[in-house]
């Protein structure tokens, strides 16, 4: 349910800041301080978190559809 997509997401989201600190490291490319920072302006932040959370979902629902497909293929 709903609850289990913003766990999902959330987790992405830590998996994603993870791996982009790790990526950069010695770099000199501060991408991971950038997503790590938070917009003065919580309009921003709650659009982006629609946004993401909606692209997440939809993602979500096509890998359902392709599997209910291919299961309904093999059968």
């Amino acid at each position: 349910g709903a609850k289990f997509i913003h766990v999902f997401y959330c987790f992405a989201r830590h998996v994603m800041i993870e791996k982009m600190k790790k990526l950069s490291l010695g770099t000199g490319i501060p991408f991971a301080e950038a997503v790590m920072r938070r917009p003065r302006n919580r309009y921003i932040v709650k659009a982006r978190h629609r946004v993401a959370y909606s692209k997440l979902l939809q993602i979500l629902q096509r890998e359902y559809f392709v599997f209910q497909e291919y299961r309904r293929k093999a059968q």
